[in-house]
């Protein structure tokens, strides 16, 4: 049986988290799928997981800033990302990156995707309990899905901090199964 996500266009944010570590084998999963995948990797993202292993499994160049060639006046057309997926995934969504989607900042390549973005969005949080659990952090995830976004709860557990709660990024698996089960990707 053919998987919802053959032939179609993931644009993956990686955002600063030490959650990041999971995008590989989410990259290869979504891959596997057959879906095509570009990453975009916030700067924050790439003291995490490196552009050569995200870009290996997703056989593109990673995308980390506006320019692609300063001296030459290149840069990744940010609309033109947002044009060419069918679904822009941010996993992990830190909470960083989830302010700035919910208040309209625009400070990095990804934020001027999310910005131009036509298709759906899907942020799959990831950051330690009390952040998740900040009146700020919740404002914002009530505002994100006000815009229509797809916010895939963040499950109880152990957390790199050491605590246990919620905060934890959705395990790969579980995100590519979300991802097909949505109407947006049928």
């Amino acid at each position: 049986m053919p998987s919802a996500l053959q032939g179609r266009k993931v644009l993956l944010g990686v955002c600063g988290s030490i959650a990041a570590y999971k995008a590989a084998p989410l990259v290869r999963l979504l891959v596997k799928a057959g879906a095509e995948v570009q990453v975009i990797l916030t700067t924050s993202g790439a003291a995490f997981v490196t552009p050569l292993t995200l870009g290996t499994l997703s056989k593109r160049p990673v995308l980390q800033g506006f320019l692609k060639d300063e001296q030459a006046g290149e840069w990744h057309n940010h609309v033109h990302l947002g044009l060419w997926a069918d679904v822009l995934l941010v996993a992990p969504a830190s909470a960083n990156t989830l302010a700035h989607f919910a208040n309209g900042f625009c400070e990095s390549l990804l934020d001027a995707v999310y910005l131009s973005a036509r298709c759906p969005v899907v942020l799959a949080p990831a950051m330690d309990l009390d952040m998740y659990a900040h009146p700020a952090t919740t404002a914002n995830l009530v505002r994100l899905r006000s815009y229509g976004n797809t916010v895939l709860e963040s499950p109880a557990g152990e957390l790199a901090s050491g605590l246990s709660g919620p905060g934890r990024m959705l395990e790969p698996e579980e995100i590519v199964a979300a991802l097909g089960e949505l109407r947006i990707m049928n």
